[in-house]
């Protein structure tokens, strides 16, 4: 790669992990910028998603892409130095990457675990993944899965290969690093983009006024994008049709937290990961024995800008959950995991977590298609599943800057889309459906 500064708005996911992984390939590490609103020391970004307790990391994929992916990015979790325990002697369990597998359920009529296996044969993966009955499920891990509802699902397997992340502490250690190898961190909150005529995205405009400006310009701003576009394209007149919000929309879920007691954690910590199919996923307790219980039922929120667009925008409050959503989501746990909720129980706290998520669940990891924005790229559109590729996924956006193809299965996924997806998308059971107003 040239001398030229690159600007990298966002420190989630696309741009901690591209920041990092420049930071090896360029003879200059500071030309790299990376803005954020989050304070550096430590990085405090508590509005991304994320910046969350903990995250699934898995390869388990209809997609033989992002099945293969997943295998990469699981060996980088083992591997990478700054991911394992500093003191492996004391506690080789304080990495930040914990291998506790999954058990996966699917629903009745779905072919959704088949076309996974396929994969796992084709890839030759299948030795990790074994089959089990719903007695066998009832009876494993201490019985904690004996009040569970099986009545939705016909088949289940468990996959050793899988685990969880310490997924905020992740990200901090991979930025810590970066920030080790020389880029440059700047803390604003970005406004709007800054046009040159002629020259293309002259950088970005904080809320404080100051004007960030590079040669090229990265958006790694996930549920925020359309927000941060929607004036540049205005100042073009882009057509509605050839706006982002057409690629990528800010969509948010409900997360119930549940905090455990000594007894309880330890129960519990023996569970792996779980899978109950479109009906919610379940991560061991962290730590500090915080139990987390994540919805599918997903929700736009839609307004419409100064010029009459109507786009989706992330709500500045991500502690309150409507009484709908609430009464969602007790649904759902007390359905899967109904301990959880006796003697009047409830959540300790809900989170709503925003990501930007595309019709097919591809991201769009790609330069604008439009010829007066030839400087602005894109790394954005994780759609709720993009997190565990956060040790590698840098080295491919890396390659889009630079103009090097990742391959045509990646480069045709990753692209701008010019037609509508159809089919079966890589994580279909969050697309949302429903407005958040809906929940009130």
């Amino acid at each position: 790669m040239d001398e030229r500064t690159i600007l990298i708005v966002g420190a989630g996911i696309f741009g901690v992990s591209t920041a990092y992984h420049l930071s090896q390939r360029v003879p200059d590490p500071s030309r790299i910028i990376l803005l954020d609103r989050a304070a550096r020391d430590p990085p405090s970004n508590t509005l991304a998603a994320s910046a969350d307790i903990n995250k699934i990391i898995r390869a388990d994929y209809s997609s033989p892409l992002y099945m293969e992916l997943g295998f990469e990015a699981i060996e980088a979790w083992q591997t990478l130095p700054f991911f394992q325990s500093q003191n492996p002697d004391a506690d080789p369990d304080a990495g930040v990457y914990h291998q506790s597998g999954w058990i996966a359920m699917d629903e009745e009529g779905s072919n959704v675990a088949h076309r996974i296996r396929e994969n796992f044969l084709a890839g030759k993966h299948d030795s990790v993944i074994v089959d089990m009955e719903e007695d066998e499920v009832r009876r494993a891990w201490g019985g904690v899965l004996e009040r569970t509802d099986y009545a939705p699902f016909g088949s289940y397997y468990f996959n050793r290969s899988a685990g969880w992340a310490d997924a905020g502490r992740a990200l901090e250690l991979m930025l810590r690093k970066a920030l080790e190898l020389g880029i440059r961190y700047e803390t604003g909150e970005a406004r709007h983009l800054v046009l040159l005529e002629g020259a293309g995205v002259l950088g970005v405009e904080t809320e404080a006024g100051s004007i960030l400006q590079a040669d090229k310009v990265l958006l790694a701003t996930g549920a925020w994008t359309s927000k941060l576009m929607s004036s540049l394209e205005d100042a073009l007149g882009i057509e509605r049709n050839d706006r982002v919000e057409n690629q990528i929309s800010a969509a948010g879920v409900c997360v119930a937290h549940f905090q455990l007691s000594d007894a309880e954690k330890e129960v519990y910590s023996k569970l792996p990961v779980l899978v109950y199919g479109c009906q919610g996923e379940l991560i061991p307790p962290t730590s500090s024995g915080v139990l987390k219980f994540t919805s599918t039922t997903s929700f736009k929120n839609t307004v419409r800008t100064a010029t009459g667009h109507e786009i989706s925008v992330p709500v500045e409050d991500q502690s309150y959950a409507s009484r709908g959503l609430q009464e969602d989501l007790i649904a759902a746990v007390r359905a899967r995991l109904p301990q959880l909720l006796d003697n009047d129980r409830r959540p300790d706290y809900y989170r709503l977590c925003w990501d930007a998520i595309s019709a097919s669940q591809h991201p769009l990891i790609t330069g604008h298609p439009d010829p007066r924005l030839a400087n602005l790229y894109f790394a954005v559109g994780g759609s709720f599943h993009f997190y565990k590729f956060l040790p590698i996924i840098g080295k491919y956006v890396v390659n889009v800057l630079e103009g090097v193809g990742n391959g045509p299965a990646k480069d045709t996924a990753w692209s701008w889309k010019s037609v509508e997806e159809t089919g079966c998308g890589v994580h279909e059971s969050l697309v949302p459906r429903k407005e958040l107003r809906d929940f009130l």
